[in-house]
């Protein structure tokens, strides 16, 4: 594992418009990680699922499962695009595209042929080149990881190609842009099965976290580099957050064999070298973790409720689409952040929750997820909409 010093606590100033709001908050983020929050959830629990005004069906079909989506808003703030499989995580690729930030969403929308024949969860990003030539890619993953590139905002692709000799899970976890023009980090995990033609997965099984770099626009892609490999903890789904400073990144982690919280890395060098893996809080603990800063500064991230075994039945969401909310500064310091929230109740056990979050200039959030939203049904896409304003009124009123 490659390290760099622990990372500093750039204190980040909280915006007068909400601070008086959450002077108990102060006080309770102030505590260490050592201190709370490692074993119990103790910041409040805020449940939104039964605020149907907030919702939009984005897809449903009877009989058909839908699930995994992920989006991307273009920077007109109302084009978002989504794609996800027709299938539990593998599938023909579905599209659709929202005109009005998420309100109403279009039919499915024609694809290149070689999206049915994808294998695994799609993911899709925005990308622009050192010359500020503007892409959409999307990645198909498992062996071998493949690309499809439209350079006209979605209106047209490219079939899927290969993009290398190697392959993985829920390529790509993320894809940040670097400090350089037209340089991207991206991040997947493989538990050995699908990194090369060849690969299989050992015993006892190991997973490995990977990271890959362009340097021209996401057309083209590094050969995968191991940036964690345990049998013992097992670390994957990799999310990224940047710090408001733009120095580090923050990547928050799900930890499958279900032993351990989430954990969190960081790197102070746009991701040359990673800090050690920690665990996260149990109110941060969870599976594919997206997240989003409201323009007050504060972090919204998305995520499944999904705890250690020993403190499954701690939770009131176990198991449900949920968001935490928080500052930069509390991933720094292990703090609970202000509180947790449930977006909506899923009915069948875990299957539910790849989301994608985009965020409005006004503050609204636009969070996209899969699940059983009605008892007995297959899985569907629904949007969930909120402001952190809404939700520290609804969170003074309980």
């Amino acid at each position: 594992m490659q390290k760099t010093a622990q990372p500093d606590a750039t204190w980040f100033e909280i915006p007068a418009l909400w601070a008086s709001s959450i002077a108990l908050y102060l006080s309770i983020a102030s505590l260490t990680y050592a201190q709370v929050g490692h074993s119990e959830v103790t910041i409040p629990t805020l449940d939104l699922a039964d605020q149907q005004h907030r919702q939009v069906v984005v897809d449903r079909e009877a009989g058909q499962y839908l699930g995994h989506p992920t989006t991307v808003l273009l920077e007109d703030n109302k084009t978002i695009l989504t794609v996800y499989p027709k299938g539990h995580g593998r599938g023909p690729i579905v599209m659709k595209r929202s005109d009005d930030a998420g309100l109403t969403w279009s039919e499915r929308l024609p694809t290149p042929e070689s999206w049915a024949t994808s294998k695994e969860t799609p993911t899709i990003h925005r990308v622009i080149d050192s010359t500020g030539k503007k892409r959409l890619i999307v990645w198909s993953g498992l062996y071998p990881a493949r690309l499809s590139v439209s350079e006209d905002d979605g209106e047209s692709w490219s079939e899927l190609e290969q993009v290398g000799d190697w392959g993985g899970i829920v390529v790509m976890g993320f894809v940040e842009p670097l400090s350089t023009p037209g340089h991207y980090l991206a991040m997947f995990h493989d538990d050995g099965r699908f990194i090369s033609a060849d690969s299989k997965r050992s015993n006892p099984s190991v997973m490995t976290l990977y990271q890959t770099r362009s340097t021209d626009g996401g057309l083209t892609w590094s050969a995968p580099e191991t940036i964690w490999s345990s049998s013992e903890v097992h670390l994957c789904e990799p999310g990224c957050i940047r710090s408001p400073d733009g120095k580090q990144f923050a990547v928050l982690l799900r930890e499958n064999r279900r032993v351990k919280n989430s954990h969190i890395i960081f790197s102070n060098d746009e991701g040359q070298t990673w800090s050690e893996p920690k665990e996260v809080p149990l109110a941060l603990t969870g599976d594919r973790h997206t997240g989003k800063y409201s323009p007050d500064g504060r972090l919204l991230i998305c995520f499944r409720c999904c705890s250690p075994k020993r403190a499954a039945d701690s939770r009131p969401f176990e198991g449900d689409w949920v968001a935490w909310v928080g500052t930069y500064d509390d991933l720094v310091n292990g703090a609970e952040g202000q509180y947790s929230l449930r977006l909506a109740d899923n009915t069948k056990a875990y299957d539910t929750t790849y989301p994608g979050v985009e965020v409005l200039p006004d503050g609204t959030f636009v969070t996209t997820t899969y699940g059983h939203w009605t008892k007995g049904e297959q899985p569907y896409i629904l949007s969930v909409r909120l402001k952190l304003d809404e939700l520290d009124r609804f969170a003074q009123q309980r």
